[in-house]
């Protein structure tokens, strides 16, 4: 059956065709491999035979309960917090009539400029022993469960935020309309218009952020002291007793979780229906006082508790000796991070982060317009390579890393020689951030009618012409936030690299995270504040290259009137 269909392919259908399955086959060795060899190693023994041993081990050891218990009751506490923070913080900018909405939105994006590390940094020195507001929390330690709940709701903050406020961009203004036509209170028209027509974004917020707070490594590491979390664990096996076998025991542990999140997420979408019919009119907030004053005041103050969890960073990498000496200077950049012998990470870290932007992107782009806009090749082949796309999502990084270690160390791998050096690691972050570039791609590409490729094809143009001369265009912005979004990721990720680098090819992200465990908190700020600067530079660049490169290949999107 296949032979004869690729026997009456076109030259066109016969070459995509073969570049999805090599597309496929790279997902497949770099994604689907290493998982079942993480599965495999938990299901064998130490002489190779299948047994349940390990799973028995672990079961067994003194502490396993209770850091799996930790593991989701503080994941369930940072959801409860962050999800109704976000949501009342993205009904402010979309559904009432603030000013500087855009700042707003930017400001409570920005933990997403820098690792994880920097709120568990900040929350040291604001309420640690030694912190500016120790005295806030009493007799209650920052170092524990408070510290790790503080931090992970300001890093999942964000992540909540950008899908409430899509959730709440649209309604339909006739309900509104309906529900004062009915004397509804505000109360009662929030509760039966508004949080049902936000229900799914809601949903799906809680499911990012409990599999995000599950999977976190880098904020239980740094303020969780003594505090047994699974994702720790892994790190501990692993890294610190070299016990491979337990370390894939626990990581499936932390898989579980993280993909029946994503599971129910999915399932979520998939009965999701549109909020805008085609008779629907666009709802408009109307300036009200008694609603925008207090949406205003709240929008500022956690915008204010953003800023400051930031700013305690920069200030704790300018400060000589916290809390002796609080002069200025740019002792921890221009010595201490010399002196740590860090300098080299933070370079190692823009290499990885370019050529993630440089390689990931393309092969991200082409493997959906493919899918989406191509025909040819074997039967079956686009569903199992949409299956692959759709999984990175559900696999925590730290789970992707033990596998890419057991997977790629292997004595019989012919792929080993890849094992610590910088191309593993840019590997390991296309594939980390896989799913939401290729989900961006497919929705651009599906903004483009078919028609354009019906036409190439009766005027016997190649579609790798109409690829080039139509579709790319058109794509630009898709294809710009792909390589914005795995560059800034590359930059600040802890989790997905934590294994995989040596020494020479160490990156900023983890050297924090050295460099903190080592007891110098003034370079370990210094080098996120780097990584932070590097990351709002590299989002302006791609803002001023999206407006110039959109008005010089987009022309008509702003016709002369």
């Amino acid at each position: 059956m296949f032979a004869a269909r690729w026997t009456g392919a076109t030259a066109g259908e016969r070459v995509s065709g073969a570049l999805l399955v090599l597309g496929a086959l790279a997902l497949c060795v770099f994604l689907l491999l290493p998982l079942g060899t993480l599965l495999a190693n938990s299901v064998r023994d130490d002489e190779g035979a299948l047994s349940l041993t390990r799973f028995i081990e672990f079961a067994a050891t003194p502490g396993m309960g209770t850091a799996i218990w930790n593991t989701v009751w503080i994941a369930a506490v940072v959801t409860a917090i962050t999800v109704p923070l976000a949501f009342l913080y993205a009904y402010a900018i979309q559904r009432a009539c603030i000013p500087l909405r855009g700042v707003w939105r930017v400001l409570g994006l920005s933990a997403l400029l820098g690792p994880s590390l920097v709120g568990a940094i900040s929350f040291i020195q604001w309420f640690g022993t030694q912190g500016v507001l120790k005295s806030w929390l009493g007799d209650t330690s920052v170092y524990g469960p408070v510290g790790i709940v503080m931090a992970s709701v300001y890093a999942s903050f964000p992540h909540a935020l950008m899908i409430l406020v899509v959730a709440l961009a649209t309604a339909d203004a006739r309900l509104f309309e309906a529900a004062d036509a009915l004397s509804a209170s505000r109360w009662r028209k929030f509760l039966t218009v508004t949080l049902p027509g936000a229900k799914y974004g809601l949903i799906s917020a809680a499911m990012v952020v409990f599999a995000y707070s599950v999977s976190e490594f880098g904020i239980p590491k740094v303020i969780g002291g003594n505090y047994p979390v699974l994702a720790v664990e892994v790190y501990v096996q692993v890294v610190g007793m070299h016990n491979f076998g337990r370390g894939a025991v626990v990581a499936l542990l932390l898989l579980a979780p993280a993909l029946v999140a994503f599971f129910v997420d999915w399932h979520v979408q998939r009965r999701q229906q549109a909020s805008l019919t085609a008779r629907a009119v666009p709802y408009v907030p109307r300036p009200d006082w008694r609603r925008d004053l207090p949406l205003l005041i709240y929008v500022a103050l956690i915008a204010l508790a953003m800023l400051g969890v930031l700013g305690m960073a920069v200030y704790t990498s300018l400060v000589k000796f916290w809390p002796y000496n609080l002069e200025l200077g740019f002792g921890h950049y221009t010595y201490g991070l010399a002196e740590a012998g860090v300098l080299d990470a933070y370079l190692n870290s823009l290499r990885i982060s370019v050529l993630t932007a440089l390689f990931g992107t393309p092969f991200i782009f082409i493997t959906a317009y493919l899918l989406e806009k191509t025909q040819g090749g074997p039967a079956g082949l686009r569903p199992a390579v949409q299956a692959l796309a759709a999984l990175p999502m559900g696999v925590p990084g730290l789970v992707l890393g033990i596998g890419y270690i057991l997977f790629f160390n292997h004595p019989d791998n012919p792929l080993g020689g890849l094992y610590h050096t910088l191309a593993i690691m840019v590997i390991a972050n296309v594939v980390h951030y896989y799913t939401a570039c290729h989900l961006t791609a497919l929705t651009a590409l599906k903004s483009i009618d078919r028609e354009f490729e019906a036409v190439s094809a009766s005027l016997k143009v190649s579609q790798f012409v109409t690829f080039w001369r139509v579709t790319l265009p058109v794509c630009l912005p898709a294809v710009l936030e792909i390589a914005r979004y795995l560059f800034v990721n590359a930059m600040t990720t802890v989790s997905a690299l934590v294994f995989l680098y040596a020494p020479h090819t160490l990156p900023a992200s983890v050297s924090i995270l050295n460099l903190d465990e080592a007891g110098e908190i003034g370079p370990a700020a210094a080098m996120a504040t780097l990584i932070v600067l590097t990351t709002a530079l590299a989002s302006l660049l791609h803002s001023l290259a999206t407006h110039f490169l959109l008005r010089r290949h987009q022309a008509w999107r702003n016709p002369k009137r």
